[in-house]
């Protein structure tokens, strides 16, 4: 029984769906909160069970039987993040799977400068402290972030944001696909390599994409980072949220997320989905 945690979560969710491509479904179980928002799965023959970070006592039964878990990494950030990821690996662990893998960052560093890269290395320890068989995903930085960065630079020409770097921007699909294959095959031991695209963009190459997308020009503008923080929070997004966001764009600027190579690619067996194509799908519903 492979149990994956989250499963009716973006990721988790598609990584079920591209599991049950690869194994029988009565091989495959989900780890979620609300076990009415799985029913479709539960409908083709996946055993759902309630589990929940916050309730260890709920874990043990969803995990129950399980040969291998997967951990999905919450949205949470801090020492709640790391106390759940933890209160999941223990688990596991406890209800006797064989391997535990946990869904990291290519960035994931004790001393990184966006707030959920630490928690992503606690987890790592923990999980390496277990004694438990583990496999830790180092997945790229979700390209799904790009056109949350844009701001309003569809209909005013200029994205406007702090100063940035290339980040090797990498689509859920393609993540969610590699995490099946490696549940289904297994192959690697530890820290995978970076999972990422194979190029790093920055957002002036975004400015470039979208001018040829749009045919219309947009210009990539540099904004002080303090009165680009004042905007957001102007705007109504809380205050600690607008720092993390500010976190981000300076760990980018340290390189932290600039890592591409072949690894994901080689994985698949075929091309990665280009940010240029995340892009379009932007352009197209912003009309």
């Amino acid at each position: 029984m492979i149990v994956i945690t989250g499963g009716t979560g973006r990721l988790g969710s598609a990584i079920a769906e591209r599991l049950l491509e690869r194994v029988p479904a009565a091989e495959v179980g989900v780890s979620v909160r609300e076990p009415g928002r799985a029913a479709g799965l539960a409908g083709r023959g996946v055993r759902v069970r309630r589990g929940d970070f916050a309730d260890p006592g709920s874990l043990a039964e969803a995990f129950e039987g399980a040969t291998q878990v997967l951990v999905v990494s919450t949205d949470e950030t801090g020492e709640a993040a790391v106390a759940h990821h933890a209160a999941a690996v223990d688990a596991a662990r406890e209800a006797g799977a064989k391997r535990v893998l946990y869904t990291s960052h290519q960035g994931a560093s004790p001393d990184s400068l966006f707030a959920p890269m630490p928690d992503h290395a606690a987890t790592e320890r923990h999980l390496a402290a277990s004694g438990v068989p583990f496999t830790v995903l180092r997945n790229g930085f979700y390209a799904s972030t790009v056109p949350l960065l844009l701001g309003e630079a569809l209909r005013t020409g200029e994205l406007i944001a702090p100063a940035d770097g290339p980040v090797s921007w990498t689509a859920h699909a393609d993540l969610a696909e590699a995490a099946a294959i490696i549940l289904a095959e297994g192959g690697f031991d530890g820290p995978t390599p970076p999972l990422t695209a194979p190029v790093a963009l920055d957002l002036q190459d975004v400015a470039v994409v979208l001018t040829e997308l749009t045919g219309r020009p947009v210009r990539r503008v540099v904004a002080d980072d303090d009165e680009w923080v004042a905007g957001l929070t102007g705007h109504g997004v809380p205050a600690a949220g607008a720092a993390m966001m500010l976190g981000m764009f300076r760990a980018v600027r340290r390189g932290e997320f600039a890592a591409a190579g072949p690894d994901l690619e080689n994985l698949l067996g075929r091309p990665v989905t280009p940010l240029r194509a995340i892009l379009a799908e932007a352009v197209a519903q912003a009309g």
